[in-house]
């Protein structure tokens, strides 16, 4: 991921996101409001995120805790992984940027 994304640390969430392919895009025109949808960015990198937010949302308890709350609010798993893989590379990001590593009493659901 470092390899692939060298900007991680340097960007905010929104770009990073954006950069990545994991932001939600408007499709809207005039009046009329689309879905939000993700597209672009890098593939190599949503690839490694996906596998990576795959097992985050099984074994890391603040990802599964995000993930099982928003299937419980209605999300398709699809979209619930896409959030969570916007969370974990969030979260990547802010860790490179200070350099602290992972402390799971900081990361809430």
């Amino acid at each position: 991921l470092i390899a692939q994304l060298p900007e991680l640390g340097r960007l905010n969430r929104r770009e990073i996101a954006a950069l990545a392919g994991v932001a939600p895009v408007a499709n809207d025109s005039g009046n009329r409001k689309g879905r939000r949808r993700v597209q672009g960015g890098r593939f190599e990198i949503r690839r490694v995120l996906y596998m990576a937010t795959l097992t985050a949302a099984r074994y890391n308890p603040v990802i599964r805790a995000f993930y099982e709350r928003l299937r419980a609010a209605g999300k398709l798993p699809k979209v619930a992984l896409v959030a969570c893989m916007r969370k974990l590379l969030t979260t990547l990001n802010a860790m490179v940027r200070t350099g602290k590593p992972w402390d799971p009493s900081l990361h809430r659901a």
